[in-house]
């Protein structure tokens, strides 16, 4: 006997979703591509838990939770999709763009680096990098005229 579902696909009754961990991964793509990456995160947390060694499901539930703000949480499943194959340029990409967001740009460089060296002629790999390293010379820029003449950082002097 088939038990109502939400839009979600959850059963009313205990809120466990309905089907195996390729339904749940199925439709929260789906989500995911409709636009709904809460939702989608809801039921790809559910696939990752029965099953944490899939990378398809664990780079989908990074890219839900990147779309949704997330970026802690996506960085660690792309981290994990990485480290389970240092060879995905994706789930490189991915870290170092989570990386980026929440403020680690060393991380995002050296991760979009090698993301931008599997990758070379993919355009948004370089222009993440690209914007990574500017935001880290801007940085060191700033934080390193700071203090040096005990002012401003404006000595006068032409080092830019």
């Amino acid at each position: 006997m088939a038990m109502a579902q939400g839009a979600d696909g959850a059963n009313g009754a205990n809120g466990v979703p309905a089907g195996d961990v390729y339904d749940w991964y199925r439709r929260g793509v789906e989500l995911l591509a409709s636009g709904n990456p809460a939702a989608a995160a809801q039921l790809l947390a559910r696939a990752a838990d029965v099953a944490p060694e899939s990378r398809s499901v664990r780079e989908a539930l990074a890219r839900a939770w990147f779309d949704s703000g997330r970026h802690g949480e996506a960085l660690r499943h792309f981290r994990a999709v990485a480290e389970s194959d240092p060879a995905d340029d994706y789930a490189q990409f991915g870290w170092g763009l989570s990386a980026a967001r929440i403020g680690d740009f060393e991380t995002a460089v050296e991760h979009l680096a090698l993301a931008v060296a599997m990758r070379p002629d993919t355009k948004h790999y370089r222009t993440a990098l690209a914007q990574a390293r500017a935001t880290l010379r801007a940085r060191a820029g700033a934080y390193g005229k700071i203090g040096q003449d005990g002012g401003d950082g404006n000595d006068g002097s032409d080092d830019a």
